[in-house]
């Protein structure tokens, strides 16, 4: 039999693969899936794994989804790595991309180009205010702010439906919920042509050269982790722990909402009330998946794009519900959490003793 026996300090070999032996058993399971309801495996993994780098157009489109959730996902490890919990990013990337719409919606004919840094910015003040709220009730109140955030996500979706349903509803939609199509001044520049890759996928992989070095290269960083991980020795040190909240959930909140704003002023061109689709609850996956470490955020968030595209891709050609998309994350998360049991702990054979005298 096996038996867990801890290890004196935590095992560095395992933090590294441990996301691999997870993810190689999330393509187990997702074996057994498929050939329990009825399809071929090698074709539900194809387009899970296969499909969405099969061509230049493909990686565009993964790179497309793996934007929003690497700004999330930076914003949320800082908090993580802070001790602070922020469930509600979601709701934060929503509210991004109110404001950036509210921003985008006053553009006309004489708007300069510089009207899509506006509108990036109102993004980014949506989410980081929403955030914002969180962290006063936390600081002020000592409220949690898991229920907090988590609740507020509500609130902001219910904001969104009744500004796309009532007062921002296009009067020419032909009474589809939706805004008017965002002008041409306010759309986030593409970096190829044939492509919807834009100038988002540029700013967040400056988001993770900046974490990186806030988190590991300065002082502030530095501090930022020790009231996370110590909050008397941060205290002692003379760092203030309602600081330390304050600047994780502001910065998680402005990442989220600029995502939001990149999403609108990007892809989609125009608010709708399809704009919330999981991107800041699947980037705690990838901030956990990646170590909460921002090199590793970009390959978990390529990872979970793919999920993102495989589970469209396995609606429209093998017939099977979008929801597979949130199987496959819920599957790589458990896996993962089952995983790093071996950071902590090693398996020991031992051998069973037989009964009696």
């Amino acid at each position: 039999m096996f038996k867990l026996e801890a290890r004196s300090e935590p095992s560095g070999f395992w933090r590294i693969a441990s996301p691999l032996l997870a993810l190689v058993i999330t393509v187990v399971l997702g074996v057994i899936l498929f050939w329990a309801l009825g399809k071929d495996p090698v074709k539900g993994l194809a387009v899970f794994f296969w499909e969405p780098i099969r061509s230049g157009y493909a990686l565009g489109e993964l790179m497309v989804k793996a934007t929003p959730l690497l700004l999330i996902a930076l914003g949320l490890a800082l908090c993580f790595r802070s001790n602070v919990w922020n469930i509600g990013a979601e709701g934060q990337y929503v509210m991004g991309a109110v404001f950036a719409a509210g921003m985008a919606l006053t553009a006309d004919s004489n708007s300069s180009a510089w009207m899509v840094v506006a509108v990036l910015l109102a993004g980014m003040l949506g989410g980081l205010l929403w955030a914002g709220l969180t962290a006063w009730l936390r600081v002020r109140f000592h409220a949690n702010e898991i229920l907090v955030s988590l609740m507020l996500v509500y609130v902001a979706i219910m904001v969104l439906g009744y500004l796309v349903y009532g007062p921002w509803k296009d009067p020419l939609g032909y009474n589809f919920p939706q805004t008017q199509t965002f002008l041409s001044v306010t759309h986030i520049p593409r970096l190829f042509k044939g492509s919807r890759v834009n100038m988002g996928l540029l700013l967040a992989l400056l988001g993770v050269l900046l974490m990186w070095v806030f988190l590991f290269r300065t002082r502030a960083g530095w501090a930022q982790q020790i009231g996370g991980m110590a909050p008397a020795a941060a205290r002692y040190a003379g760092f203030s722990s309602d600081r330390a909240i304050w600047l994780a959930l502001l910065v998680s909140g402005g990442l989220a909402g600029l995502a939001g704003a990149l999403e609108v002023a990007g892809p989609i061109g125009q608010l709708t009330p399809y704009v919330p689709v999981g991107y800041g609850f699947a980037a705690i996956i990838v901030a956990f998946v990646g170590r909460l470490h921002p090199v590793g955020m970009v390959f978990s968030a390529l990872l979970m794009s793919m999920f993102y595209i495989g589970g469209e891709l396995a609606q429209s050609r093998l017939g099977l519900p979008k929801s597979l998309t949130g199987v496959f994350q819920g599957l790589l998360l458990f896996s993962l959490l089952a995983c790093d049991v071996l950071m902590n702990y090693r398996l020991r054979w031992q051998a069973s003793r037989a009964l009696g005298v």
